[in-house]
């Protein structure tokens, strides 16, 4: 998506791993756990809470790579899936920055985990990543003006 603002600025917004609770549907139940202030780095690890579908889940990432201001990439190191490799990038546009996420992941327990993904977990990640979209567009929109 492009948002109205230069590249830094849409990368300060991001680098505030409190801001992650802005862009999250509140259905998540989303909070950071763990000890303040939290740092935007190289190796940074960042645990918060979340809720599917009723449950409780701890996930934990760690910050793999860090290019100010143009992209970083979480990595899950533990929480629900087998693999979740979380790349975001910010590239200057005319009208601001192209905000780009790209999310490799893969489901635990092989078929059943398959199953699942096409039951539920794909169309639940749209409406995550949707609702995350609709939530920036109106935070850095505001921001712009």
């Amino acid at each position: 998506m492009t948002v109205p603002v230069e590249p830094a600025a849409a990368f300060a917004f991001f680098k505030d791993p409190r801001n992650l609770a802005r862009i999250t549907p509140p259905w998540l139940g989303f909070r950071i756990i763990g000890t303040e202030p939290l740092e935007m780095r190289l190796g940074a690890e960042i645990q918060y809470r979340i809720r599917v579908a009723g449950i409780p889940l701890t996930w934990k990432s760690l910050i793999t790579d860090y290019d100010p201001p143009f992209a970083f990439t979480d990595k899950q190191i533990a929480g629900p899936y087998r693999l979740w490799l979380h790349r975001h990038e910010f590239h200057e546009a005319p009208q601001g920055t192209l905000v780009s996420d790209r999310v490799d992941y893969a489901l635990p327990f092989g078929g059943l985990g398959r199953i699942v993904h096409r039951l539920f977990v794909e169309r639940r990640l749209r409406a995550i990543f949707d609702y995350r979209s609709e939530a920036l567009a109106r935070i850095l929109w505001a921001m712009a003006k």
